[in-house]
C-alpha cells in the first residue's frame, strides 16, 4: 500500500452490515478484553440497537478493506432522553483481529471526530476495560484523556477489571 492511500473505506453502516458488525463484537467477547459481554450476541438481540441509530444523530460507521468490513464505530447517546447531555456521544469501536494493528481503528475513530460536530455532538468519552490497552493507546493517539476509574467493576472469568473513561471535546 502506498502512503498516500487510505488504510480503509469509512461509511455509514446499513443493515445489510450487521452480521459483519455482530461477528466483528463476538471476535472481542471470545477474546474477553475489549467488552464486558461474556457471552457471544445473537444477531436478532443486536437489530433494535442497530436501528435506534439514526444516521443522522447516532451513526454508524464501518471501514471496508478490499471488500469486508474491518471494524465499526457507533456514536451512542449518553443517558438517552435528558435533553442537557444531547451534544454527548459515547463512542464505541470494534475492529476484526486480522486487521488490527494496520490503522483502521484509529482512521474509523479519527473520522468519527471529524463528523461529530456535524451532529452535534461536542464531546465523545469512550467507556473500556482498563486492561484493554490497544484501545487505551488508540484514544490518546486521536486525542482523548482519561477523565475517570471505575475500580473492579467487572469480573471476568474471576478477575477483577476497572472501566475507565476516556473523553475530548471535538
Amino acid at each position: 500500500m502506498d502512503e498516500h492511500e487510505p488504510v480503509a473505506t469509512i461509511r455509514t453502516a446499513t443493515i445489510d452490515d450487521l452480521p459483519a458488525i455482530v461477528a466483528i463484537y463476538n471476535e472481542a467477547v471470545e477474546q474477553r478484553f475489549a467488552t464486558a459481554d461474556l457471552e457471544p450476541i445473537p444477531i436478532n438481540q443486536r437489530s433494535a440497537w442497530f436501528h435506534d441509530h439514526d444516521p443522522a444523530n447516532w451513526p454508524i460507521y464501518v471501514a471496508e478493506r478490499e471488500g469486508t468490513v474491518a471494524a465499526w464505530c457507533s456514536l451512542s447517546a449518553y443517558r438517552p432522553g435528558r435533553a442537557a447531555l444531547r451534544r454527548t456521544a459515547e463512542i464505541s469501536y470494534y475492529v476484526r483481529s486480522a486487521d488490527r494493528g494496520r490503522g483502521v481503528g484509529t482512521a474509523l475513530v479519527q473520522h468519527a471526530i471529524d463528523h461529530a460536530p456535524r451532529l452535534g455532538k461536542h464531546v465523545l468519552f469512550g467507556i473500556l476495560l482498563e486492561r484493554n490497552r490497544a484501545s487505551i493507546r488508540l484514544l490518546e493517539k486521536c486525542g482523548f484523556e482519561l477523565w475517570g476509574r471505575l475500580p473492579d467493576v467487572a469480573s471476568i472469568e474471576g478477575e477483577l477489571v476497572s472501566h475507565v473513561y476516556y473523553g475530548r471535546s471535538v
